[in-house]
């Protein structure tokens, strides 16, 4: 019989190689993102193109986590298995996202250049604010950033702002202007306002990942904004400790 030693698996790799993914899958839709702020700014079709390669490589790295966090989560303490479990969450919501900007890309291609100044520019601005806030969600979860998250949590309004301009023109209309391409150019903004919403949820998730404590259920106690209850919450655990 061989007395050979049999090393353990080493699941440290593993795992610090899916927080590493999660984060690079945030960047992977802040890329999709700027690419469609940049395609509707510019007119540039090619940039849809990108969106879609991003939009694959996200379903690749929704498998890739999907598998690993399973594999993994049973070998690592209670502290990293918390985070695989903030990994698969981000990482389902990061997906959905790339899913709706590839819907914002079938929408824009169809309308191509007919795209009104106004909803150019509401709709670029859109995309620039998604961007930013996916940018903020991956620096806030790689470095337990929490007021990073509420920055996100705080730019979900301006998204909504924008939004009810846009719908306020195509479906309203008090100008009685008329409007092109009314259907499609509601269709690329609820996939962006859909899109912002779920970057709303992961810095959500971030801020139960790193506090252990939602921010929902304050809402219930207080009427106040969102993340001023929670960076009063976070206030009041300072002063405690």
């Amino acid at each position: 019989m061989s007395t050979a030693r049999i090393e353990a698996p080493n699941y440290e790799i593993s795992y610090s190689q899916l927080v590493k993914r999660t984060i690079h899958a945030c960047s992977v839709a802040k890329e999709a993102a700027a690419a469609a702020a940049e395609s509707i700014a510019t007119g540039s079709s090619l940039l849809l193109g990108t969106i879609r390669e991003r939009e694959k490589e996200l379903d690749s790295l929704d498998m890739e986590i999907d598998a690993g966090v399973t594999e993994t989560i049973t070998h690592v303490n209670g502290s990293e298995a918390r985070e695989l479990l903030a990994c698969m969450k981000i990482m389902i919501g990061v997906e959905r996202i790339g899913d709706l900007l590839l819907s914002f890309a079938s929408s824009a291609e169809a309308v191509g250049a007919r795209l009104d100044p106004q909803d150019t520019r509401d709709l670029t601005h859109m995309a620039t604010v998604l961007e930013k806030m996916l940018d903020d969600v991956g620096l806030a979860f790689s470095t337990r950033d929490v007021k990073k998250a509420v920055d996100v949590l705080r730019s979900d309004a301006e998204m909504d702002r924008l939004r009810n301009l846009i719908f306020l023109r195509h479906i309203e209309n008090p100008e009685n202007s008329p409007r092109h391409d009314s259907l499609q150019v509601i269709f690329m903004t609820q996939s962006l306002e859909r899109a912002g919403d779920h970057a709303k949820n992961l810095a959500e998730e971030v801020c139960h990942f790193v506090s252990g404590h939602t921010v929902r259920h304050l809402l219930l106690k207080y009427d106040k904004p969102i993340e001023q209850m929670f960076l009063d919450w976070l206030r009041a655990k300072d002063e405690r400790a």
